[in-house]
């Protein structure tokens, strides 16, 4: 199971997550109580082997592949207006993208190419993720693709979602914090423990 963690601002959560085998890591630079710049994502992911993700809302490509290279980061999840393109123009760079699909009522998959991972999300009509919410698993029962799970996931319920819609991987961040922005090492210990078992 891939496992993302999400959200780290900190050393010692970069620390946390790596020392627990998550294969990826996130860093947002939109606005958030998880909020870096570039420079200090750069700084959190310098000499990682791991996928290095950057969450962005509204950036269109050129503003994207800037941050990418000032960031060092490997890929992209690219949320809002423009996400189409920037997520096109990271392909073309070899970046892994992560293409958001807010799940609410249903889903559409059909505008996803297959050269991205869709990341299927709790919709929220004012937010980009990050709401802490899960949605209904039972919406996305049967998806005959890849993707990465998100949304509400915890080290108490992530097996359980795994079991049940058999995503390719997951994808946490306020489920693991102790205060918003701020990680904690047991919760990512188990999470990706509890992740990576089933």
């Amino acid at each position: 199971m891939w496992v993302k963690v999400c959200g780290l601002s900190r050393p010692e959560d970069v620390a946390a997550a790596i020392e627990a085998g998550a294969d990826a890591i996130g860093f947002v630079l939109a606005q958030s109580p998880r909020q870096v710049s570039p420079e200090v994502a750069r700084a959190l992911g310098e000499g990682l082997t791991v996928e290095r993700v950057l969450v962005t809302v509204d950036a269109v490509p050129d503003q994207l592949l800037r941050w990418v290279e000032e960031a060092g980061a490997t890929g992209v999840q690219p949320h809002g207006r423009h996400s189409a393109e920037a997520g096109d123009a990271a392909i073309a760079e070899g970046l892994l993208v992560l293409h958001p699909v807010p799940v609410q009522s249903g889903f559409d998959l059909d505008d996803v190419a297959g050269d991205r991972l869709p990341l299927l999300d709790t919709y929220e009509s004012t937010r980009h993720g990050g709401t802490g919410s899960a949605f209904d698993w039972s919406l996305i029962d049967g998806v005959q693709r890849d993707f990465v799970l998100a949304g509400g996931l915890r080290p108490d319920n992530v097996a359980q979602a795994i079991a049940e819609v058999s995503p390719w991987g997951v994808d946490a961040s306020s489920g693991l914090e102790s205060t918003p922005g701020r990680k904690d090492p047991e919760l990512i210990r188990r999470f990706v423990r509890e992740a990576k078992q089933t």
